[in-house]
């Protein structure tokens, strides 16, 4: 697959320090990186509880790149309008989540936001298949949703290589992000199969410097 876009580097808030989020956010800023991920957790559809409103409201007062959004929650449809007023520019709701997830994604649409699908390591890309000429974005994650800092499954390049096939086929071009355990080891295989956003988390904020990390991931996915 030949890529068109400019590969994406989404720093994830999960792993920044949330005792210093203005600065790490103002880090992101200042850096390469394309968008803020923004994973938002329930405790019940994965078993950990991540940030409320308020913090995401506090985020995007202090954010000068979009906010992707990534709603690891159960019945995603209840929330679409309140992460649009709150500032969202990319929402995506999890395949497993969402009962009726042709009309979320339409739902999200209609709030001016891009619409993305995500599944989880185990669901097959056959799932999403009747929706692929509606969404923005499709995001595979490469852990098992719910805590950062796991180390990246392997199945997820034959998943991809799955996915961009099965995109060949179809009339659109969203974009593929990946979410879970990227470093700088995997993110070039996973861009030349045609990932074009890469979620960065632990690999970004446990580095002594991030902003560079940053520099460094997303020049050498664009560049070579």
């Amino acid at each position: 697959m030949s890529k068109i876009n400019e590969v994406f580097i989404a720093p994830s808030i999960l792993a920044a320090d949330f005792a210093n989020l203005q600065r790490d956010i103002e880090m992101v800023n200042a850096s390469n990186a394309d968008w803020f991920h923004i994973d938002v957790m329930d405790g019940m559809f994965v078993p950990n509880i991540s940030f409320g409103m308020p913090v995401i409201q506090a985020i995007k007062k202090h954010a000068q790149k979009p906010l992707d959004v990534h709603l690891m929650i159960e019945k995603p449809e209840r929330y679409i309008s309140a992460f649009a007023q709150l500032g969202a520019d990319v929402l995506t709701v999890h395949a497993e989540a969402s009962i009726h997830l042709h009309r979320t994604i339409q739902a999200i649409k209609v709030e001016g936001m891009m619409a993305g699908v995500a599944l989880n390591p185990h669901t097959s890309i056959s799932q999403i298949e009747d929706v692929l000429d509606d969404v923005d974005l499709i995001l595979l994650m490469s852990v098992n949703p719910g805590f950062g800092g796991q180390k990246f499954i392997e199945r997820t390049y034959d998943k991809l290589n799955n996915l961009v096939e099965l995109l060949s086929l179809s009339k659109n071009t969203p974009r593929i992000e990946i979410d879970g355990g990227v470093n700088a080891e995997n993110a070039k295989k996973l861009v030349e199969l045609g990932a074009d956003v890469l979620v960065a988390g632990n690999f970004v904020f446990s580095s002594q410097t991030p902003k560079e990390t940053i520099e460094d991931l997303k020049r050498s996915v664009n560049h070579g």
